[in-house]
């Protein structure tokens, strides 16, 4: 324990030195609001693609928002309103209609029509290449049916209370402007058409992000009239920019810095509790997994990590608190499933593994590793604030548990992401962010079992299976009784957690840093997006 604790502190003790050299700049230089209107800002992770159907990642989600819309929009709580549908029902069990806002209109100035929803929908149900497809949310459409121009009714496969969160999700984009295009061409203002407050100007993967004030847009008038996104995931570059002015705005603000940034008389902390969960994903279907090894580097005749007891052993070698109070400088929950407490389907029964490492051990002796095994633990290094040093702090920790750690791997998310959706890794480090209201969503993304066609499992890049949970979680999708929902949904969180099929680690508290008098709405989905900014200058 106290190893691990002075290894933090060294990390910490390296991350403010090289931080350290950022505060000997002044504030000068020229202002990201050099008008009224403009704000430049640095984010840590850029997307993958513009194309606002290509991921559910928070990257990709939260740079899509500014330009697309959906048929539902939801607030910093998560609740949902009105978005390009402004009303809806539930006309029979497996039929619900949809009337849509009228005169709304997309950057390009064509009006916004059912059919553009319907196309919209259609084509979320298979993006080539996606990581983290939308195929989900869509996967319980039986037909879509075009009333008028304002009207569409959906029938559903299966009775679907919470169908309208599901489909909600989803972005709706211009047929006539990106039928035929591939989801590289949306790097193109013709083809980025949306109807949301913003649209393209110019993309520089790599380097930033231009977007102007989409002059059709049908709300009230966007804050600003142009922006510049700004991708920079050196965490001492992003604090550079804002001390010297260069940016109005950061994200994933290093928790090292939190102390020194609140007394710095020009700039502002935002924070928020997240519906983030980090989660450690370990390959627990496949016999033979590809940085899995002996404790001596040789190869395995089966995958250890298919044994609950192993999964198991490994929760036990983490320490929660160390990793919340020290690396994360106290910007952290643990937890023990998907959803924080207060959301829907939140377990009060399911609580973190305690910090047990004599006890990890006894459970590997039972399941057949006295001597442990070899492993290399994945993780991106700018998805979230200090995922890096996670992966480092949870190879020291699993190292003092038993296992013979023989390399800890850091990516940029761009690049990391799609390789975890290939299933390249055997022990990785990854999130999910909860959208809705409750834990379905992320139950059925993360740990139902995989399969294309009925849109479970889109984010199980494990593969792992559940029977129970699988059932349970049919239930709950067509139970209109809430009560009876709950309890099903924490009962398939029993199922899941209890079984490990991932391992659950913390829910963060996220911080954003701004000064020039820029305001930030922090939100439970954690995005940094225009649609949560605000001036003083206004």
């Amino acid at each position: 324990m106290n190893a691990v604790i002075s290894f933090m502190r060294r990390r910490e003790v390296r991350r403010s030195a090289t931080i350290a050299l950022v505060w000997a700049l002044m504030f000068s230089g020229s202002s990201a609001i050099a008008q009224a209107r403009s704000l430049t800002m640095a984010l840590a992770s850029e997307p993958s693609s513009l194309d606002p159907l290509f991921s559910r990642t928070q990257n990709n989600m939260q740079t899509a928002e500014n330009m697309f819309e959906r048929l539902i929009e939801q607030d910093e709580n998560l609740r949902i309103r009105s978005g390009l549908a402004v009303s809806w029902r539930a006309v029979d069990p497996l039929t619900w209609e949809f009337h849509l806002r009228p005169n709304v209109r997309f950057s390009d100035g064509s009006p916004m029509t059912a059919d553009d929803v319907a196309y919209s929908l259609r084509r979320a149900r298979s993006v080539p290449n996606s990581p983290a497809p939308f195929s989900g949310a869509v996967a319980n459409i039986q037909r879509i049916e075009i009333v008028d121009p304002l009207t569409l009714r959906i029938l559903t496969k299966t009775p679907s209370p919470a169908f309208v969160e599901q489909i909600g999700l989803v972005y709706i984009v211009s047929r006539h402007a990106t039928a035929g295009h591939a989801s590289e061409d949306y790097r193109l203002p013709a083809v980025a058409v949306g109807t949301g407050p913003y649209r393209l100007a110019r993309w520089i993967p790599g380097d930033r992000l231009e977007l102007v004030r989409n002059d059709y847009y049908w709300g009230e008038r966007p804050v600003f009239d142009t922006c510049t996104i700004r991708f920079m995931s050196n965490d001492a570059a992003r604090l550079s920019a804002l001390l010297s002015g260069s940016v109005s705005l950061i994200d994933n603000v290093p928790t090292v810095t939190i102390d020194r940034l609140r007394r710095e008389r020009n700039v502002t902390l935002f924070s928020g509790p997240s519906a983030r969960l980090i989660y450690l994903a370990l390959d627990s279907s496949r016999d033979s997994s590809p940085f899995v090894t002996a404790a001596n580097g040789a190869s395995v005749a089966r995958n250890p990590l298919r044994d609950v007891r192993v999964r198991q052993a490994i929760s036990k070698m983490i320490d929660r608190d160390a990793i919340t109070q020290h690396l994360l400088n106290g910007a952290g929950l643990p937890a023990a499933q998907i959803v924080p407490p207060g959301m829907g389907g939140h377990d009060p029964q399911l609580r973190p593994d305690r910090y047990d490492p004599a006890g990890a051990r006894r459970l590997l002796a039972e399941a057949g590793y006295p001597e442990g095994f070899g492993l290399t633990i994945h993780s991106s290094n700018d998805r979230f604030a200090s995922d890096g040093d996670l992966g480092q702090a949870l190879g020291q920790m699993l190292a003092r548990g038993g296992i013979t750690v023989n390399d800890v791997v850091t990516r940029p998310y761009n690049v990391y992401a799609g390789a975890a959706a290939r299933r390249s890794y055997s022990a990785f480090i990854f999130s999910f962010g909860n959208t809705t209201s409750d834990s379905a969503i992320g139950l059925t993304n993360v740990l139902a079992s995989y399969s294309r066609e009925a849109g479970t499992g889109a984010f199980n890049r494990t593969r792992y299976s559940n029977p129970t949970l699988d059932r349970l979680l049919r239930e709950a999708a067509a139970t209109f009784d809430p009560e009876r929902r709950e309890q099903l949904l924490q009962s398939a969180a029993q199922a899941g957690f209890g079984d490990y099929g991932i391992v659950p680690l913390y829910f963060p508290v996220d911080y954003w840093a701004a000064r020039d008098g820029v305001i930030f709405h922090p939100n439970k989905a954690e995005r940094t997006s225009l649609l949560f900014i605000e001036t003083r200058h206004d």
